[in-house]
């Protein structure tokens, strides 16, 4: 039996609360680097190419682990998954701590991506499984607004913490954090199998906010992977990804060696563009509800966000090639505003195109696309700073959202695929 509708959305809105939690410590763990990248290639003797391919070796094993994450989280629902990941993500960010060269180096990033892969499409099956496409915007925007306030907390918490006992350190606490989230987690389970007699239910149409996943859904995801919307919109989402991992893992190196801030600047300043990300991630959410809430269709309404918000998160190319340190924080700022409205109207999208059964799989997909193109990158962003510097980069960072533009256009109308 199924509680009252106030009760549906009590336990749905502690699940996107945890969920936003998860998602906070997530970018903590894997910013950390990025925030120390000066200190730890100097104690360990390597090069922007080096460093490159140990961020490429995160997000390799993240890219695999976050497709089989979607099957995982399928299979044994989002709450068990979530415990998993975040224990296993929180033991290899603290194993950072004993990095004695390059290898290792990659190694413990292997680990990581490995723990943190799931996380997201067990996010996603969560917000597809609780919420109505009138809420489901908000409900992804608030989680993945935890993004930005991981990364917004990184740069200040980090560089606070390795300044005063060493960057080794700063993963040893980092990753133990994560442990404390299990207990509450582990009590939202107890309260949600007692209320509907199993850990993980499918939720009936009790009130407007909680919705069903529909078990006659007649499209596989094998026929959904030949449609070529599903490839489109998959391109679109992952291109702008790129662009989000090199701010996350080269920004605080970048204003250290280019704009030669020290950790402490680092710290005081580089927290201001995930703030501003934040801001996007709720209002470009917020915009597109109350667009389907006045009547006006899913399709007009998602990309009536998702254009403007790519045409200002190409504003990033400028922030290279503005003389004054501020100014570039500002223009990056405008960037990931733009960027984190444009992600949470896409990876829902995303939901909204795909088969509701095989929601958290066709997601996990998506994402390990994105997260292909921005381990492929990493490399050669390296050796481009090594050997002609920042420039081409950021036209490059700057250029992406112009191509997912376009590729989201070619689309097609945002709706739920079916068979023809």
């Amino acid at each position: 039996m199924s509680p009252p509708p106030r009760e549906q959305r009590r336990l749905a809105w502690a699940v996107i609360g945890l969920l936003f939690l998860g998602s906070v410590l997530n970018y903590v763990d894997r910013a950390v680097l990025g925030v120390v990248k000066p200190q730890v290639m100097e104690d360990l003797k390597l090069t922007n190419v080096n460093y490159g391919w140990a961020v490429n070796a995160f997000l390799m094993t993240y890219m695999v682990v976050y497709i089989l994450g979607g099957r995982l989280a399928d299979q044994v629902g989002a709450r068990r998954m979530f415990m998993i990941t975040i224990a296993l993500w929180s033991f290899a960010n603290m194993l950072h701590a004993f990095t004695v060269g390059f290898a290792s180096l990659c190694f413990f990033r292997a680990l990581l991506g490995i723990g943190e892969g799931g996380y997201y499409p067990t996010a996603m099956r969560g917000s597809a499984e609780w919420f109505a496409p009138s809420d489901r915007a908000k409900a992804v925007g608030i989680f993945l607004c935890g993004v930005s306030v991981g990364a917004l907390i990184a740069p200040p918490a980090v560089a606070w913490f390795a300044g005063h006992f060493g960057w080794r350190a700063s993963f040893l606490a980092t990753g133990a954090i994560g442990f404390l989230l299990i207990p509450p987690w582990m009590r939202l389970h107890a309260r949600v199998r007692r209320a509907y007699g199993t850990p993980d239910p499918v939720i009936q149409h009790a009130s407007k906010t909680v919705v069903a996943i529909d078990p006659n859904e007649d499209l596989s995801a094998s026929e959904a992977l030949v449609r070529h919307k599903y490839w489109l919109v998959l391109m679109a989402r992952a291109i702008p990804d790129s662009a989000w991992w090199f701010f996350l893992f080269w920004m605080p190196g970048y204003f250290q060696d280019v704009r030669h801030f020290d950790l402490k600047m680092v710290g005081q300043w580089l927290w201001i563009p995930y703030l501003a990300a934040d801001f996007g991630a709720i209002l470009g959410a917020l915009i597109s509800s109350r667009m389907i809430r006045l009547g006006i269709s899913v399709d007009r309404s998602r990309k009536s966000v998702l254009i403007p918000s790519a045409i200002l998160g190409s504003l990033g190319a400028l922030a290279h090639f503005v003389d004054s340190p501020l100014a570039s924080i500002g223009l990056i700022s405008v960037a990931l505003f733009g960027h984190m409205s444009w992600a949470s109207n896409i990876q829902t999208a995303i939901t909204e195109i795909t088969p509701a059964r095989h929601v958290a799989l066709l997601y996990g997909i998506t994402g390990a696309a994105g997260t292909a193109v921005g381990a492929f990158t990493q490399p050669i962003i390296g050796y481009a700073v090594d050997s002609i510097g920042y420039d081409s980069v950021f036209l490059c960072v700057g250029g992406v959202y112009y191509v997912a533009i376009v590729l989201l256009l070619i689309a097609g109308p945002i709706e739920r695929m079916r068979r023809l």
